[in-house]
């Protein structure tokens, strides 16, 4: 990526016309080839901008301090400068994307480790217990010995009742477990899907994921 920091006007010429007048800005120059143009504010949205595919030249001679953008569609955008406070370039390498608080597996991990917070005397059996068609997110036991299966989404959805419906089948049908009840958990339940796990028996449990990490009170609500 480069950074330049310019006092700058910038013209673009396509389907529109738009100009802006000399002033300080930020120009970013990304590795796919986009260019855009910032102000010191508006948070993360350019004052104007060329998407790729799309050609950076910079002027020699006479056109010295004249960058041109060019699009597949002939657009432009023409930016001069008049003075220049700041040019760098930084290698960032493959963005690794956004990982997302509060995913599916890390809202496994932290129940797991706090599983006392789906009633008293509850204890894990293991994570992730597998049957034929697919792991169990929990299995754990209540105070009374009973064997219960956890089933966690980030948003509980009527396919998510069903996916812990056929885990439940299963584990049903194994005399050292049974009888197994279901338990659905997410940070946000449907109200189709709380109907459908109630007509089934599976308790709905909603997740407070700050609270799973000890931010705030961790006592989960039980409906």
């Amino acid at each position: 990526m480069r950074l330049v920091i310019a006092r700058c006007s910038v013209d673009y010429a396509g389907r529109l016309t738009a100009h802006l007048p000399s002033a300080p800005r930020l120009i970013l120059v990304k590795a796919d080839g986009s260019v855009s143009i910032h102000a010191d504010d508006r948070a993360y949205k350019p004052l104007n901008w060329m998407s790729p595919p799309c050609t950076l030249k910079e002027g020699t001679g006479e056109d010295e301090g004249v960058w041109t953008v060019v699009n597949k569609a002939g657009e432009k955008l023409i930016i001069t400068m008049e003075e220049i406070l700041h040019d760098s370039s930084h290698e960032l390498g493959v963005d690794p994307g956004l990982i997302k608080d509060g995913v599916e597996a890390h809202l496994q991990e932290l129940l797991a480790d706090r599983i006392e917070t789906l009633g008293e005397g509850y204890t894990l059996i293991r994570r992730e217990y597998m049957t034929a068609i697919g792991p169990v997110d929990i299995l754990c036991r209540d105070a009374d010995g009973g064997t219960v299966a956890v089933e966690i989404k980030r948003r509980g959805e009527i396919d998510g009742v069903e996916q812990l419906t056929r885990y439940l089948e299963l584990l049903n049908r194994d005399p050292h477990l049974a009888p197994v009840r279901g338990v659905f958990a997410a940070q946000e339940i449907k109200p189709q899907a709380r109907v459908l796990a109630t007509d089934r028996g599976i308790n709905c449990q909603i997740l407070d994921y700050n609270a799973l990490r000890g931010i705030e009170d961790d006592k989960l609500r039980l409906f």
